[in-house]
Formats: C-alpha cells, sequence, structure tokens
C-alpha cells in the first residue's frame, strides 16, 4: 500500500501527500467516513512516509491535528443544523428514536468527555462530533475538548506509524484490537457512572 501509494504520486506525494491527508482526517468525523475507512490507516501511512523521508513528521502532524479539528467541528455542524433531518432518514429511522434519545443525553451527561473519549474510537470518532451538535452541546465546550483530544490521539498514531516503519501493518492490527476494548471500556465506564448517579438519585428520593 505505502508503495503504491509512493508510485501513484511520485515525485508529487509532497504536497499531495498533506492534501490527501487533511481531507481524510476532515471526512471522517464531517461525513461519517471513519464508518467506512478506519482513520487510523491514513495517519499510520503518513507516519511511514515520514519515516522514509517523503513526508515531513512535524508538517504531517500539523496537517492531520487540523484536519481532525475541522472535520469534528464540521461534523457538529451538521449534527446543529441537519440533525432532525439525519434523525427522520431511513439510516436514521433504523438507529430509533430511543437510541437518538440515548445518545443524545449520553452527550448532555458525559459532556466534554465523550468528546474526548470518542476520538480515540473509530465508530465515536465518527458519529460523536453530530449527536454533539444535535444535542445542542454549546460549541465553545464541544471545541475545547474536540482539540485537546485532536492534539493527543492523532499524533500518536502519526508517530506510531513513524516508528514502526514497514512493520505499520503490525501496529494497524494492534490497533484495531485496542480499538474494540477502548469501546468497552468507555462504554464500561459511563455505563457504571449513569449507574452510580442513578443510585444516588433513588437513594436521595426514599431519604426525602
Amino acid at each position: 500500500m505505502i508503495q503504491s501509494l509512493v508510485d501513484t504520486f511520485g515525485n508529487y506525494i509532497n504536497p499531495w501527500g498533506y492534501l490527501v491527508l487533511l481531507l481524510l482526517c476532515l471526512l471522517e468525523a464531517s461525513a461519517f467516513v471513519g464508518l467506512f475507512v478506519p482513520g487510523e490507516s491514513a495517519l499510520l501511512i503518513a507516519g511511514v512516509l515520514a519515516e522514509r523521508g517523503d513526508l515531513s513528521l512535524s508538517a504531517a502532524i500539523t496537517v492531520a491535528v487540523t484536519g481532525a479539528i475541522l472535520g469534528d467541528s464540521l461534523g457538529y455542524e451538521i449534527g446543529r443544523h441537519l440533525g432532525e433531518r439525519m434523525r427522520s432518514s431511513w439510516f436514521g429511522r433504523k438507529v430509533g428514536d430511543q437510541r437518538w434519545a440515548n445518545a443524545h443525553d449520553f452527550v448532555r451527561r458525559n459532556g466534554g468527555r465523550s468528546i474526548f473519549f470518542g476520538r480515540f474510537v473509530g465508530v465515536l470518532r465518527a458519529l460523536v462530533p453530530a449527536i454533539a451538535g444535535d444535542a445542542r452541546m454549546p460549541y465553545g465546550r464541544f471545541l475545547v475538548w474536540n482539540v485537546l483530544g485532536a492534539l493527543i490521539a492523532t499524533p500518536a498514531v502519526i508517530i506510531g506509524g513513524y516508528l514502526a516503519g514497514s512493520s505499520y501493518h503490525v501496529v494497524e492490527r494492534r490497533m484495531g484490537q485496542a480499538t474494540y476494548v477502548l469501546l468497552v471500556l468507555v462504554i464500561a465506564f459511563f455505563a457504571v457512572r449513569h449507574l452510580r448517579a442513578r443510585r444516588r438519585e433513588s437513594v436521595a428520593n426514599e431519604t426525602r
């Protein structure tokens, strides 16, 4: 795959490689590309190309972080302005009103933490920004956690590809496995918090 990209772009991989990286990072959340194309693959490849000397590591990180922040912000705006249409679409009806309500409640209860942790899980990364916009999370709060997550998660994957070099496919496979584990842990963490909150509320009601 790496060799194919280099052969396709030839001497033009710089700057076209940066443009492709920017677009993939931007579209991943804003157009739900992350549901179909793992964003980590593009970041790992950028790291490998930087290790080969075809791209600058610092420039690749800057471009990827910028694309991630802009993509999440665009996803937020899509959810804010097109949320109702999204829920009434074929996909939205398949999800169901109750699941949409649960997703909104999840974002409202956990606030910025849902944005931050969502950055580390592919499926959540593609969906959470739009849900946050649809749930009317204040954009200022969304942006802070969006930037924080992008500054930590995005460079980490690129540097992983840089350090892995030609063995990046091993890292990619391990990251795919870790993503599922992290998704389960995130869900479990917020589920426990929700149950504890419900229990405290129940105890408070009983003592009144």
